[in-house]
């Protein structure tokens, strides 16, 4: 049985799906037509590393601060169903797909806090996801992050972390999927390393290591 590792935005979807997320929460009233704006200088700030993921995530997180867990789980599956089932490119079905029927253990693992991720891993029958936790009190999300930041070096020393708890699980070889040259310390861990509509340093490199190179459309 190997690991395959998937990253979410612009990898297995079309799309980001926080930007996703924040435009779904004004569209539904649940949160003001000011954070669109706001969530995008941030994500570019972020993209170009001129931001700290706990940052950008302090504020994606702020709209749910004081809401109950089951009316957000509500609010996301009904996110899920319209915005992000939608924007799976066929190829990302069609490789999961294979993955699955050969018994592999898949996964997500990205920068974007669990109360999207892991409900979106479990609506495309992965395993599970390893993503950004979000604190909860009392059955209330705090609007604050927790724990390991699963980003750049981070996805690596999360990874690692979750390994270290499957001593029933013994992987032959590891897969990882991403579009991003952030990932790169994660696809460097990797026996099989794949860049998928990768950008220009990813391609780069994944040309240089002879790594699989795809162009996934919708």
């Amino acid at each position: 049985m190997d690991l395959a590792l998937f990253d979410l935005d612009e990898t297995l979807i079309c799309a980001d799906s926080n930007s996703l997320w924040m435009r779904w929460l004004v569209s539904q009233g649940y949160a003001p037509e000011t954070l669109i704006a706001e969530e995008q200088t941030l994500m570019a700030q972020y993209r170009q590393g001129l931001l700290p993921l706990e940052a950008y995530m302090h504020h994606t997180l702020a709209p749910l601060a004081g809401m109950g867990t089951l009316t957000v789980s509500g609010w996301v599956r009904r996110f899920i169903q319209r915005d992000i089932l939608p924007r799976v490119y066929p190829a990302a079905r069609e490789r999961l797909a294979w993955h699955q029927q050969r018994g592999d253990t898949v996964m997500l693992i990205s920068a974007g806090g669990e109360h999207l991720l892991c409900p979106i891993a479990q609506r495309l029958g992965l395993h599970g996801a390893l993503a950004v936790g979000v604190e909860i009190i009392n059955d209330r999300y705090s609007g604050q992050p927790c724990g390991a930041v699963s980003w750049q070096t981070g996805k690596v020393t999360r990874l690692a972390d979750w390994r270290a708890l499957q001593q029933e699980n013994r992987f032959r070889h590891t897969w990882a999927y991403s579009d991003s040259i952030h990932d790169l310390p994660l696809l460097e861990q990797a026996d099989y390393a794949c860049a998928i509509n990768p950008d220009a340093l990813l391609l780069q490199e994944a040309e240089r290591r002879g790594w699989e190179v795809s162009r996934w459309v919708k």
